[in-house]
């Protein structure tokens, strides 16, 4: 029996990179489990992560958890509600629009201001080979947000350790472009100005790493209990942001669902 692991989509708006990262991770698990199987899974779940990448606050959110997969259509977090072009046992493309990454202004220091959540076009293609999925996705703002572009890579290995538990480790990176940097992790003259702070910009680059864990359990043929653990790391130049107090932050997921 295939297990299945659940997804945050709703509430885009609340969430922060770093709380992204653990759902990222149940996402990719989901794909990987259930990817040619039609399926509706909704719940709900707690977040707990840092209100920015970096960031030396934390936040603790209700959020519901959704999957979706009717066809070719999808709808789950890291890929937002889109489309698979390409669905076999091998390999998935897939188009989409997601949310984009900000935080607010109350979380950072006084003076720079709010990145506001927003929106953007997500291309991706995954490979399964035996039992091993490689992911690699780009994502280019258009609404709100920074309006960058930001590209990740992630490797998970679902392992199923009895008829009801699998955990899944995962590793994964993101690339950014200028404009997202500059925006995400950058200081102009005039926040400088209003804030004390130095002008900075990191330009293009490896934005961060993580590793995770992931564990679901299947309480019965149709409630999912799913935990996740993730730990990133800020890379390069936008680690040596002014904004940035942490470099290496955990954050977690955990969530209740039932599948249809």
């Amino acid at each position: 029996m295939k297990i299945a692991i659940t997804t945050v989509c709703a509430a885009m708006s609340l969430l922060t990179v770093s709380g992204a990262r653990a759902q990222d991770v149940d996402a990719a698990a989901q794909r990987d489990t259930v990817r040619n199987t039609d399926h509706i899974i909704v719940g709900m779940g707690a977040l707990y992560a840092p209100a920015y990448e970096g960031g030396d606050k934390y936040r603790a959110l209700p959020l519901p958890a959704i999957d979706i997969k009717q066809g070719r259509f999808f709808a789950n977090l890291r890929d937002g509600i889109g489309a698979n072009l390409i669905d076999t046992d091998l390999v998935t493309v897939g188009a989409s629009i997601t949310y984009t990454q900000g935080y607010r202004s109350k979380d950072v220091p006084a003076g720079v201001g709010a990145v506001n959540f927003g929106a953007g076009a997500r291309g991706f293609v995954s490979v399964h080979e035996k039992g091993v999925m490689l992911t690699l996705g780009a994502t280019q703002g258009f609404v709100g947000g920074t309006k960058g572009l930001v590209a990740d890579a992630s490797l998970s290995y679902p392992v199923s350790v009895t008829r009801r538990l699998t955990i899944i480790p995962s590793v994964g990176t993101t690339w950014a472009n200028a404009k997202f940097n500059n925006r995400y992790f950058g200081i102009d003259t005039v926040q400088a100005a209003a804030s004390g702070l130095n002008t900075y910009a990191p330009g293009a680059g490896f934005k961060d790493a993580s590793g995770s864990l992931t564990a679901s359990y299947r309480i019965t043929d149709n409630i999912i209990l799913s935990a996740s653990g993730v730990v990133t790391t800020v890379l390069g130049a936008d680690g040596r942001s002014p904004l940035v107090v942490h470099k290496t932050q955990p954050s977690g997921f955990v969530s209740v669902a039932y599948r249809f």
